[in-house]
């Protein structure tokens, strides 16, 4: 029963983190929607593998950790420096 309530529960809150990437106004509320949107993919995924018992798929939250961590420090280093360039550069 509490399985499928955390499953429903991060279910919910990626779909708004998926509303928030597509109406988002601007790249850092994408960027910050798309990271919640991961987070609560690989909340969903160890719930299921804590309810099913099997670690088999612990390696994808690995691999989903670090893409979405490469991606958000990628996202941040880009706005940072689109962010600082002169407006002649633009």
């Amino acid at each position: 029963m509490i399985f499928t309530i955390a499953i429903v529960g991060f279910g919910i809150a990626g779909l708004c983190g998926v509303y928030r990437l597509l109406i988002g106004p601007s790249l850092a509320d994408r960027v910050m929607a798309l990271d919640m949107s991961l987070i609560c993919l690989m909340g969903a995924v160890t719930v299921d593998a804590a309810a099913r018992n099997d670690t088999t798929y612990l390696i994808l939250l690995i691999v989903i950790a670090i893409i979405g961590f490469t991606a958000t420090v990628s996202a941040s280093r880009f706005i940072e420096w689109d962010h600082d360039a002169p407006e002649k550069d633009r």
